[in-house]
């Protein structure tokens, strides 16, 4: 599929389908519309009566032009009320454009939408963002694919002329988006350690980055008890991911992306039981997925950042070696840790990880992780955690996930809640009481992080979704990536 700028009037274009947006309360046509309906002999003013169309966001209706006619369907899309058109308004509208074509069997869609902010750079990118995420299959693992119509082949966004840089800015985009989105949809006899440290020396070779891949041994000489605890019941060696984008010249910022790399996660000892979700645990290397999605596209895109892109990936399994609960963990700061709960085990790796990037002398460090449920029991499947006690960096993350469409909301850090951590005969324990179970969990990974300003986002909701969502269809949602990306660009002004 290509997406492609046109200078092409609207009155003049040609092909399949042509998608125009309409705002909410304000579909009367007038100017251009008006005269493209004349064109048309009032088929869009039919429709939108008939239909009832009041442009209500991501609303959508089509119909037929008359045969002969140089465009064979028509599609509004509603964008909403006008004052509160965002670039995730356009976003969510090209997506829903994009399935209604597909279904309708469009190969040559135009698009119509207007530009948000008289941006026509980030407007254009949203669009072609919408409709690449959209359109996203992942069939790798069919025998054959279900969907055997035509496909969407040219996509015409009017009025964008020039904007070709912006198309490529989001093609990289979504790159990376559905190499996260791939990752964590396959299972665990797929991406396992092994695989994913190779999926990162992939990366690296296609795009010139550094790689570093500490295997068990030197993860030993590291001290990094906390993470290797982890790992030690699994047949499948750990693996530390490190990967390092540098640009030319001095960069302006250095930060580092950590995310949760436990491809399978059976709850150890502490096994997850009946009801628990255990089946769909090949998830919990989202925050890992995410960290190599936006590797691979901020490899791409090339931004005046240095940017270190860091996984301790490992399965936490069942065996005669597990760790029991109980155990008592030495990270490799030299903080003690009481394994309580061997399922709360992203928080053990994190740990060791941090520590890692704490020592690079970065700028800020943000991790990310499917770490709670009871991020999700706060807020919900669609809006991951930000916890930060660093107010410049949330309010980074913050703005980058506005633009990317992506929704965060900042938890509070309460420090009096680190006492539900406190233990007897070590540092800490590995979890606390239930109440405010992923504040407790921010405030333990705070302790491996000395110098550098740091936030953490627990993605356990966004990260996958039963229902087709937005530009997400059922599945995994590369969550973060965009977010990611954008706060790395950001960091770089």
């Amino acid at each position: 599929m290509t997406i492609q700028p046109s200078d092409k009037p609207l009155l003049e274009w040609a092909g399949d389908s042509l998608a125009i947006g309409l705002f909410e309360d304000a579909v009367e046509l007038t100017g251009e519309l008006a005269t493209l309906d004349e064109k048309f002999s009032g088929v869009l003013k039919e429709l939108i009566a008939e239909e009832e169309f009041k442009g209500k966001a991501n609303s959508t209706i089509f119909t037929r032009v008359n045969p002969g006619s140089p465009v064979r369907k028509l599609i509004l899309v509603g964008l909403g009320k006008p004052d509160e058109l965002k670039l995730d308004t356009l976003r969510r509208a090209a997506a829903a454009v994009a399935r209604v074509a597909k279904k309708q069997k469009s190969k040559i869609l135009g698009f119509s939408l207007p530009l948000w902010n008289n941006d026509p750079a980030a407007s254009a990118q949203a669009i072609a963002e919408g409709v690449e995420l959209a359109l996203y299959q992942d069939i790798r693992f069919k025998s054959e694919p279900e969907d055997k119509g035509s496909q969407i082949e040219t996509v015409d966004l009017l009025g964008f002329g020039g904007q070709e840089a912006a198309i490529t800015r989001a093609n990289q985009i979504v790159s990376g988006v559905n190499l996260a989105r791939e990752l964590v949809a396959a299972p665990a006899n797929a991406v396992t350690p092994i695989t994913l440290a190779e999926t990162a020396q992939a990366i690296a070779s296609e795009y010139g980055l550094q790689v570093e891949i500490l295997e068990r041994e030197d993860c030993e000489k590291l001290g990094m008890g906390a993470f290797l605890g982890v790992a030690q019941a699994s047949e499948l060696p750990p693996k530390f991911i490190h990967l390092t984008y540098k640009p030319e010249g001095t960069p302006k910022k250095k930060l580092a992306i950590i995310g949760k790399g436990v491809t399978f996660d059976s709850g150890g000892l502490n096994i997850k039981g009946a009801g628990s979700g255990i089946e769909t645990m090949k998830i919990d290397m989202g925050g890992a997925a995410a960290t190599l999605g936006a590797a691979k596209a901020i490899a791409q895109i090339k931004p005046d950042v240095e940017v270190h892109f860091i996984s301790a990936v490992a399965e936490n399994m069942i065996s005669g070696r597990a760790m029991h609960p109980g155990d008592i963990l030495t990270a490799s700061n030299g903080k003690t840790i009481e394994v309580n709960n061997t399922d709360a085990e992203g928080r053990l790796t994190l740990a060791d990880a941090l520590v890692f990037a704490d020592k690079l002398g970065l700028d800020a460090i943000v991790d990310l992780a499917t770490l709670t449920g009871a991020n999700v029991i706060a807020l919900g499947e669609d809006i991951a955690g930000l916890y930060t006690p660093d107010d410049a960096v949330a309010s980074q993350l913050e703005k980058a996930a506005q633009t990317s469409g992506e929704k965060i909301w900042r938890m509070p850090m309460e420090e009096k809640y680190f006492e539900g951590l406190k233990s007897g005969i070590a540092d800490m324990k590995n979890t606390g009481p239930r109440p405010g179970g992923s504040i407790t969990a921010a405030l333990f990974l705070k302790q491996f992080v000395k110098d550098t300003p740091w936030a953490h986002l627990d993605i356990a909701g966004p990260v996958w979704t039963d229902k087709e969502n937005g530009y997400n269809s059922s599945g995994a949602t590369g969550y973060g990536v965009r977010t990611l990306v954008n706060w790395v660009e950001g960091s770089g002004e």
